[in-house]
């Protein structure tokens, strides 16, 4: 135990009042932090049975004016009431791109390609994979942010990969004059596997049609060890307004009745069974549940559950 003599409450202040008051009260440094400016991680990765999951943000931004998006079939009043409620702006809405990444163990699957190569090439650099890395690509649909990183002024993106999607959608869109088909899928079309609803794209990952979207639009069922998550692609692009409000109207649905039913048929079924998703528009990491209520669907996002 130490001898050294203890100062007082009046002692110690006195000291201090003896030092300069910029002394007195300095802490290690006088120098500000910078400001660092927002960020967000651009990977998530689970274990889901003997396989991991990454999903990657290949992208976000910010739009005006959402309800030229979403709930374009309902009032401006009702798209305003539900949107406080959860405590959503009504002028600008974020949305995110996220492809999804599937090491099987044997094969490495990339669901989808975002907006251009560079997006998705660095969101798989910061996950810590290089494009020719991946065995497979398998795109859930031909809209523009799905097939977009598939090639660009330097080429195709994923030099070792075969390519799958589905045969209804590659249907509709090899006949459509299409310039993002045009650009991005037909110089790869001799590289393209085609499959339907049920079919294996490898063991444990099956196609689920939920047309609507476009004409082909596919989910995907990924199956490890006794445990699921589905990839629904763009069944729903908003928490709120896509789940909450499943009969809204959005804008970019080819077959806007079609697409309600997909969402009403899938997300009764991931909530009935428990099965976690991910949602290609949902805020990143774009992992969460679906539960029933009221006459629609609530996004519960993961917390630690795919930890244990």
């Amino acid at each position: 135990m130490s001898n050294a003599p203890k100062l007082s409450r009046r002692a110690a202040l006195s000291v201090g009042a003896s030092l300069p008051l910029a002394a007195a009260f300095a802490g290690p440094s006088q120098a500000e932090a910078e400001m660092k400016g927002a960020d967000i991680a651009k990977h998530r990765r689970i274990q889901l049975g003997d396989f991991e999951v990454t999903t990657l943000l290949a992208g976000t931004a910010a739009r005006d004016e959402p309800q030229g998006i979403f709930g374009m079939n309902v009032s401006a009043e009702e798209f305003a009431a539900v949107s406080e409620e959860a405590f959503l702006p009504t002028d600008k809405v974020q949305f995110f791109f996220t492809p999804t990444l599937v090491n099987t163990g044997s094969e490495l699957i990339l669901f989808d390609t975002g907006l251009n190569p560079e997006g998705i090439t660095g969101a798989l650099s910061a996950a810590g994979y290089t494009p020719d890395q991946v065995d497979k690509v398998v795109i859930t649909h031909m809209h523009g942010d799905h097939i977009g990183g598939l090639m660009g002024d330097a080429g195709e993106t994923f030099t070792n990969a075969a390519y799958v999607t589905g045969s209804a959608e590659n249907n509709h869109w090899s006949a459509a004059d299409n310039d993002g088909y045009k650009g991005k899928v037909a110089p790869l079309v001799e590289k393209f596997s085609f499959l339907d609803d049920g079919g294996a794209v490898a063991s444990g990952v099956t196609a689920m049609a939920a047309f609507g979207h476009t004409p082909g639009h596919m989910g995907y069922m990924i199956e490890s060890g006794g445990k699921q998550l589905m990839l629904i692609a763009d069944l729903a692009n908003h928490p709120v307004w896509s789940l909450a409000k499943p009969d809204w109207e959005v804008r970019f649905d080819m077959d806007k009745a079609a697409a309600a039913a997909s969402r009403r048929k899938v997300l009764g079924m991931l909530a009935a069974d428990k099965v976690p998703m991910v949602g290609y528009h949902m805020p990143f990491p774009a992992i969460g549940y679906v539960a029933a209520r009221d006459d629609g669907f609530e996004y519960v996002p993961m917390s630690y559950q795919m930890m244990l």
